[in-house]
């Protein structure tokens, strides 16, 4: 038996024992979760198409792991305007099992490990990266590069002073790149741009 099932934006074509990377759903190793949005089912010559989807289909599988994707990098540069832009994006995966694909209603055999009971919850908070600093925030959006997005995204990880930027180590470098949608390249752009600016 197989399913087509509709999870992120994406169809994927699942059989049982399928493992596959698909769009971040919330849950730890271990955890079960389930896919309503199922679009056909089919098993040897007969299948079901759904309008949108097929009635009373569940599609049920484990998770095996969280991760990120590899990265991608968007570079867009103006000719004679002196002008280029580098980001880089790590797309938030999850690794899942199929277990089982239901129909007609019927439920899930396997039930949900007591430490997964709120896997359709929304996902605990992640602690920053940084600590904020005391004292009012600074209007990060001055340094070129920086919009009002990257100026939230930093705030979120506790960067949120000229300071800050300014005093990022390479270290502190390398663990922006491999947590937030910047290149290496760009955030030690933004370290130099706020030295000159607290000097």
């Amino acid at each position: 038996m197989f399913a087509v099932i509709k999870t992120g934006g994406k169809q994927y074509r699942v059989a049982a024992n399928d493992v596959l990377k698909i769009e971040k759903v919330a849950g730890e190793a271990g955890a079960v979760v389930s896919f309503a949005e199922v679009l056909a089912v089919g098993e040897g010559d007969r299948v079901d198409i759904g309008a949108p989807y097929v009635t009373g289909a569940t599609v049920t599988a484990e998770v095996v792991e969280q991760g990120r994707g590899e990265k991608v990098i968007a570079f867009k540069k103006r000719r004679r305007q002196n002008s280029r832009r580098k980001r880089g994006h790590r797309q938030e995966l999850t690794t899942v099992r199929i277990h089982e694909i239901l129909t007609g209603g019927a439920q899930p055999a396997k039930a949900a490990p007591k430490a997964a009971k709120a896997v359709d919850a929304a996902a605990a908070t992640a602690a920053p990266l940084f600590t904020a600093p005391a004292g009012a925030a600074d209007d990060l959006t001055k340094i070129k590069g920086i919009g009002p997005v990257a100026k939230r995204q930093l705030a979120e990880q506790g960067i949120t002073q000229f300071a800050q930027v300014a005093a990022l180590t390479d270290a502190d470098i390398e663990l922006i790149d491999a947590n937030m949608p910047f290149s290496a390249e760009q955030i030690a752009d933004w370290r130099e741009q706020a030295k000159a600016m607290t000097a």
